[in-house]
C-alpha cells in the first residue's frame, strides 16, 4: 500500500501548488478537506518555523498519514520584515487577497522604488505521531511593484516583481512559477527528505 502525505492547508492554491511539487515523493497526496479532516490548529507562532511546527504536529494524530505542513508569508524591508507570519492575516480577518495588496500598497506610498526589496519565505515541516521529523526552507527575493500586474497565481503574488524575469509573480505560469517560488526551493527539499522517509518506511 501507498503511504499517504496530508497537506495541511485549506489554501486551495497551495494545495494545488503543493500536489504538483511532491509528486515523485512516493506518496499518495490528499488534503484536510478531502479527508473531511475538521478544526484548525492555531498558529500562535512568531516565526514561520514556530506555526509550520505547530501545523504539522497538531494534525499529526493519525497514523494514517504523515503530514506536511508550511507557514509562508511576504517579508518587506521598508516595513522592517513585516507582514511576515502575519502575512495571510494582514488587514484582519475577513480580508480579501486584493484587500490585502491594497494595504500593503498604501504603507509603501511614499517608499521609492529602489527601496521596496522584499522576499517570500516559507518553511515546510514534515510530522509523524505528533513528532517534527524533517524541516525545510526556501527564500524568492524580489521588490514590491507600485501597482498589482497579472492574474496568476494567489495572495502577493501580482505586486511580487521578479527583476531578473521583469515579471511579477502573478504573471508566470504555474510551472514557472514552481520553478523559482519560495514555496517550490522549499518543497524541492522537502521531497529530498520524504523520500529517504519513504524508503524507510519499505520493507
Amino acid at each position: 500500500m501507498i503511504p499517504r502525505l496530508l497537506l495541511a492547508t485549506r489554501n486551495a492554491g497551495k494545495a494545488r501548488e503543493f500536489s504538483l511539487l511532491l509528486q515523485g515523493s512516493g506518496f499518495e497526496v490528499t488534503t484536510l478537506d478531502a479527508e473531511g479532516i475538521e478544526g484548525d490548529v492555531t498558529e500562535s507562532g512568531k516565526t514561520f518555523r514556530e506555526n509550520a511546527c505547530l501545523k504539522a504536529a497538531g494534525y499529526a494524530v493519525d497514523d494514517r498519514f504523515l503530514v506536511v505542513a508550511d507557514d509562508s508569508g511576504l517579508e518587506v524591508d521598508a516595513l522592517g520584515g513585516a507582514p511576515g507570519p502575519l502575512s495571510a492575516r494582514f488587514g484582519g480577518e475577513g480580508a480579501t487577497d486584493a484587500d490585502k495588496v491594497d494595504l500593503l500598497l498604501s504603507r509603501l506610498q511614499d517608499v521609492p522604488p529602489e527601496a521596496r526589496s522584499a522576499r517570500f519565505r516559507c518553511v515546510i515541516a514534515i510530522a509523524s505521531g505528533r513528532k517534527v521529523v524533517g524541516l525545510c526552507e526556501g527564500v524568492c527575493d524580489g521588490v514590491i511593484s507600485l501597482e498589482p500586474r497579472g492574474s496568476g497565481g494567489f495572495g502577493y503574488d501580482p505586486v511580487f516583481y521578479l527583476p531578473e524575469l521583469k515579471r511579477t509573480m502573478a504573471e508566470l505560469t504555474l510551472e514557472e512559477k514552481n520553478r523559482i517560488s519560495h514555496r517550490a526551493r522549499a518543497a524541492r527539499e522537502a521531497a529530498g527528505v520524504l523520500q529517504r522517509l519513504r524508503r524507510g518506511m519499505q520493507p
